[in-house]
């Protein structure tokens, strides 16, 4: 009999891997042209503050609804079922949203964008717990950080097309989409990985496991997601206002949100090999004291280039947070997946208001003391969350 050399018995599924990089990036890129020329479609729809507000909770009840749909979805088919066609009803909604001229039109296609949206991310994530599983080491964080590559080329696209009509922009980029899908549907079809978690005798399976303790620990997940991506979305819409309100340029105040963007790509691309080296409960623990601390010491120094180092550290910090909050909620199965993912967006939506909220009845320093205070209860928590999947 012929030896098995165990290069043999075990091949990592690469492709399956180059897949989901270009699926993560393609929906980082789609959100950030959206919402980059934002200001153009209210401009041309004539929308008050108020209106567009209705657009974007349109496309928030639209993903949440594709989240938890998605969750059943890829539990009952299997998640790669939600990668090409989702994708291309993504592209399709940017396209239409470029053509909507009125509140109704807006509305109706921003909900199903959000729809899209949410199908996409259960089907994207999910099928990356399968493939890191089939890997045999960490991969999740490199799949979030070619997200937020994506999200970098579309801001940076987005922002060297100001000639160009969102119109067409938007066009433009959901043609694309659609065209990457449907050229992703043979790689999709052979995929080894995606689908199925090979099974690990030192896991414990969920059905043995006290319901009441599982599903516990999925809304600890949540809550923790919850958490981190409040402080996401605090940081897209109030670290430039924060910059200004220290008597920062227009440029300085910018160049807050670009490099928290950065140092959490940059945190992301190096989390896989940190996750492996010191497993993630450590790793996420750190960089949420990173944050914490980093954040803290900026408000407390009050001054713009503490500012700057303070949404770098924070940006920094909580980079790997998320793919590891991702990957132990699957290991629960798709439907905890939609479920953590959905609580996460929860805050990530209600972020922003709350820190407006809260800095119009205080102030604008005290409210992003909340960030903190969130930060260092992800470094307290998260360990005992991790460690318990």
């Amino acid at each position: 009999m012929t030896a098995i050399s165990p290069a043999a018995q075990f091949a990592p599924p690469t492709r399956d891997r180059r897949l989901l990089l270009g699926v993560f990036a393609v929906m980082g890129l789609v959100m950030a042209v959206w919402g980059t020329r934002m200001p153009s479609v209210q401009r041309v729809a004539n929308l008050g503050t108020g209106h567009l507000s209705l657009v974007l909770l349109g496309a928030a009840v639209g993903m949440v609804a594709g989240l938890q749909l998605g969750g059943r979805l890829a539990d009952r088919h299997g998640p790669s079922r939600l990668l090409v066609v989702p994708a291309v009803v993504f592209g399709l909604a940017l396209a239409l949203l470029g053509q909507c001229r009125t509140l109704p039109t807006l509305i109706a296609a921003a909900v199903v964008f959000g729809f899209a949206h949410g199908l996409l991310d259960v089907g994207c994530n999910v099928s990356a717990v399968h493939c890191e599983i089939a890997f045999q080491r960490s991969i999740m964080s490199g799949l979030h950080a070619a997200y937020s590559i994506g999200a970098l080329c579309g801001a940076a696209l987005a922002a060297v097309t100001t000639w160009m009509s969102h119109e067409v922009l938007f066009a433009m980029v959901g043609a694309l989409t659609v065209l990457a899908a449907v050229t992703a549907v043979p790689a999709v079809r052979t995929a080894t990985s995606l689908d199925h978690a090979p099974e690990r005798s030192e896991a414990v399976p969920d059905e043995v496991k006290p319901a009441q303790t599982f599903h516990a620990s999925v809304w600890l997940l949540g809550a923790l997601a919850a958490a981190c991506l409040l402080a996401e979305g605090a940081a897209a819409d109030w670290s430039a206002v924060h910059l200004h309100s220290l008597h920062s340029s227009e440029a300085t105040a910018a160049a807050a949100y670009a490099l928290y963007s950065a140092a959490m790509a940059a945190g992301r691309l190096a989390g896989d090999r940190l996750t492996g080296r010191y497993g993630a409960p450590a790793l996420v623990r750190a960089g949420a004291t990173l944050a914490a601390a980093g954040l803290g010491a900026a408000l407390i120094a009050g001054s713009a280039p503490a500012a700057l180092l303070g949404w770098m550290a924070l940006g920094a910090g909580l980079s790997t947070a998320m793919p590891a909050l991702i990957t132990a909620a699957g290991r629960g199965g798709p439907r905890a997946v939609g479920t953590v993912a959905t609580i996460g967006y929860l805050g990530l939506l209600a972020g922003p208001a709350a820190i407006g909220a809260i800095a119009s009845l205080t102030s604008l320093t005290t409210a992003l003391a909340l960030l903190v205070v969130l930060t260092a209860t992800v470094a307290v928590v998260s360990h005992r969350a991790l460690e318990s999947r």
